[in-house]
């Protein structure tokens, strides 16, 4: 029985749909990339903003007329947007066979059983059930990476956030089952963990008191085999001392935060339900910086919340200007109806949101390119991910870069080298946010 899953949506997602896979190749699936040659398709799927809901229901319709002209006998929806629109989903598309929650995708076995049945199932757990269940897993990144969902749900609320409602409250896995799954991930070769979360600063906080981001950091770091520990969706104000000095100590930890802070504007910043300023950001900037001088700064922003005037856009480009973020996105404003600001007044038009969008985007570009260039004669750690096609150069990427959302470096050299292998790398260039490096040296662990 051939198997087709599509993963849409996050890292978070990914790792639901690699304990799906786990799950299935232990049922004796057999999983194909083309869907005119699955008999069993299914769709783990992503509603966060408006384009990734509009990308979640093309799929499922793309998919849905192979049951009509193809060899495709189960059409299986899981994921956020599940969780979501289970009632529409089963309405108006009369072609899914099965619907199943954020919290049930331990079922996917049975409900693809009834579907191939001809019975339609819906599974819907509750949407605060605790996690960490222990379940087989099917890495799909490549093998020398994945990323470690220590967390599930979210309690800030955020007024423009949907995912309290799709993933429910904040649960975290206990440490010790973390600390399992990255050994066996380590065991099958993975040699970068990415630690993920909807907010991973608060890890442990519901299941021992206290925040405990740094101990698991500091287990983690003591497993044999994994070389790069990078850490994603940090809160800023969580960020505590001891986690600072826990990245800055522990040598397998990269020196990189991914930290959303979603606007500099204290008045949108109060309306987006935010618990930070833009002086404590600046205090905690420049702590960082001052602690690790070399950490790289991701973050990303919203444009465009309701009643964000261009007073408010200016003070958000000052800052952009004045932070000089390494790595920086903005995501226009999606209005996501049961969230409060979805009734905000003084909507603000879409052309809007983009032009503003744009411009910030702008900006870091010449940022991110004068970064490059200062890069250069610098000497890096670069992971390899792949070779460049008909050339003697690879691809890969530095402890500044996590996969799928930074940039690479193109690295050249005669040598053989394998996805995973670790190079020394010399920069010699920049193109806009990636540069171009030649090896050398290799390492020898």
């Amino acid at each position: 029985m051939n198997l087709l899953f599509i993963s849409l949506g996050c890292d978070k997602n990914l790792v639901d749909t690699e304990k799906m896979l786990g799950i299935l190749g232990g049922e004796g699936y057999s999983f194909v990339d083309d869907e005119s040659d699955a008999d069993v398709i299914v769709v783990n799927t992503c509603c966060f903003i408006g384009d990734a809901k509009e990308e979640s229901v093309n799929t499922i319709l793309e998919m849905a007329e192979l049951k009509k002209s193809g060899r495709l006998k189960a059409l299986i929806v899981t994921g956020c947007l599940a969780e979501r629109y289970k009632n529409e989903i089963t309405e108006e598309i009369p072609e899914v066979d099965a619907v199943l929650g954020t919290t049930s995708y331990e079922e996917i076995a049975g409900a693809i059983r009834e579907a191939l049945k001809g019975e339609k199932t819906l599974v819907f757990k509750d949407i605060d059930a605790p996690v960490g269940k222990e379940t087989k897993r099917l890495v799909t990144t490549g093998g020398h990476y994945a990323f470690l969902k220590i967390a599930e749900g979210c309690d800030k609320r955020c007024t423009y956030c949907i995912i309290p409602y799709l993933r429910g409250r904040y649960r975290s896995v206990p440490i010790e089952q973390l600390e399992k799954e990255a050994r066996e991930l380590a065991d099958q070769g993975v040699k970068e963990l990415i630690l993920v979360a909807q907010e991973t600063t608060l890890y442990g906080k519901d299941l021992y008191g206290e925040k405990k981001l740094p101990e698991l950091l500091r287990r983690l770091s003591s497993i044999p085999g994994i070389q790069w520990i990078r850490l994603q969706y940090c809160y800023p104000e969580e960020i505590t001392d001891e986690l600072i000095e826990t990245i800055k100590n522990e040598e397998k930890v990269c020196h990189y935060l991914d930290i959303p802070i979603q606007h500099a504007s204290d008045a949108i910043l109060k309306r987006m339900g935010r618990r930070t300023s833009n002086k404590e950001i600046r205090e905690l900037v420049a702590k960082l910086r001052r602690e690790i001088p070399d950490i790289a700064l991701r973050t990303t922003f919203i444009s465009g919340f309701p009643g964000e005037t261009e007073e408010d856009h200016e003070t958000l480009m000052e800052f952009v200007d004045d932070m000089e973020f390494d790595r920086l996105g903005v995501f226009a404003y999606s209005p996501e109806e049961d969230t409060p600001a979805y009734s905000f007044k003084d909507q603000v038009p879409d052309e809007v949101k983009e032009d503003r969008r744009a411009e910030i985007m702008e900006l870091q570009q010449d940022i991110a390119f004068e970064k490059s260039e200062s890069m250069k004669g610098n000497v890096l750690e670069v992971m390899i991910e792949g070779k460049v096609a008909d050339e003697n150069a690879y691809v890969g990427r530095t402890y500044m870069d996590s996969p799928g959302v930074d940039g690479l470096i193109f690295v050249n050299t005669g040598l053989s080298l394998m996805s995973g292998d670790f190079v020394r790398v010399r920069v010699t260039g920049a193109l806009e946010y990636d540069l171009i490096g030649e090896v050398e040296d290799e390492f020898t662990e």
